[in-house]
């Protein structure tokens, strides 16, 4: 289970979002990686699973960036 954000001191918030921050950057990339493959893949074998896999990670970004902005 998760401390409270109470028990934390100034400094382990900060490296604390920092961290949170930089997986956010890193799923950036990979989901945005997941979409230009599925494109390509769709271009080259048609629809298939590989083609709605990005959207299932999507959200997760939103989320994320929602909890680096509160």
């Amino acid at each position: 289970m998760a401390s409270l954000p109470s028990t934390y001191t100034t400094k382990e918030l900060l490296q604390k979002l920092k961290k949170q921050k930089l997986l956010l950057i890193f799923q950036i990339i990979i989901v945005f990686l997941m979409f230009v493959f599925a494109i390509f893949s769709t271009i080259e074998k048609g629809i298939s699973f590989q083609t709605f896999l990005p959207l299932f990670f999507a959200p997760m970004i939103f989320v994320m960036l929602y909890e680096t902005k509160k």
